[in-house]
């Protein structure tokens, strides 16, 4: 969730990292008086996001900054459109004008690289979520991009649910059907009903052993289409069918097409570069 609070943090340290001691050049270059009027511009196609950010960036530098003609978060653009127009006091326009492109340029990024998954599987009804491949300190803004790109969110943290992966089966002592089974029904009791437990399987076998313990999800990981469509089979309508690995543009339509429920992607946030907006005078 992309909160005030987080906004107001995020900037203040992207501003403070930036210019610690203040903008030399502004300082002893620029007129303390002197006024600029600035056009955020895109320089290619792409998606936009980061629009409340740049408005806190400006704020920050100085409240006096007027920002007008924002793009909204999601809206397509294309290479040549004015995605806001800045003016006000030239030191805090230029002083903040780094990060403010810094931050909305990789916003748009993401969410225009989620916009084209979300494009290839338009034609069937599976969704297209991030994980938690993140850049550290900002998966806020990373979520929100992807959000508004046409994307959804996996768990933000490690505290929204449970997600059992190989790892923590083998420290749970589940070396067969039997135990899995369980391991991941005593799980179950212990979390309550009001918590999602997803498990991640990477063979079919291991599958029934794990429906069997009645988890909210099933991740199919680094399946191939023919084991993908297998798996569907098997869990039918008991648990969301969640596909991981080996996703790209060229292979995501392909795996929306065995009926999984949700892909998850790993680089709309670890992938994505920033898309080329610039502020121009």
């Amino acid at each position: 969730m992309l909160t005030r609070a987080i906004i107001e943090s995020v900037v203040e340290r992207a501003l403070a990292e930036d210019a610690p001691w203040g903008d030399t050049t502004v300082e002893l270059a620029i007129p303390a008086e002197a006024r600029i009027a600035t056009r955020l511009v895109a320089r290619e196609d792409g998606v936009f996001a980061g629009g409340p950010l740049l408005v806190e960036t400006f704020r920050q530098m100085d409240p006096s900054i007027e920002v007008a003609g924002l793009a909204r978060e999601g809206d397509s653009f294309t290479a040549g459109d004015v995605l806001a127009e800045i003016a006000g006091p030239a030191r805090g326009v230029l002083t903040g004008e780094r990060v403010a492109l810094n931050i909305v340029q990789r916003m748009s990024g993401i969410a225009a690289l989620t916009a084209e998954f979300v494009r290839r599987v338009a034609h069937t009804d599976a969704k297209i979520a991030d994980t938690r491949k993140t850049t550290p300190g900002l998966r806020a803004l990373e979520k929100h991009a992807v959000r508004a790109g046409g994307g959804v969110n996996h768990r933000f943290s490690l505290s929204d649910a449970i997600m059992i992966k190989d790892n923590h089966l083998a420290a749970l002592g589940a070396i067969d059907a039997e135990t899995t089974t369980a391991a991941l029904r005593g799980l179950r009791e212990r979390a309550g009903h009001t918590t999602s437990i997803i498990v991640e399987v990477d063979r079919l076998e291991q599958i029934a052993p794990v429906l069997a313990a009645r988890p909210t999800g099933i991740l199919l990981d680094n399946f191939s289409l023919t084991e993908l469509r297998e798996g569907v089979a098997l869990i039918g309508d008991r648990a969301v069918v969640e596909a991981s690995g080996g996703v790209d543009l060229d292979t995501v339509g392909a795996i929306a097409e065995t009926g999984v429920d949700v892909i998850s992607v790993g680089r709309l946030t670890h992938g994505a570069r920033a898309l080329d907006l610039g502020l121009d005078a």
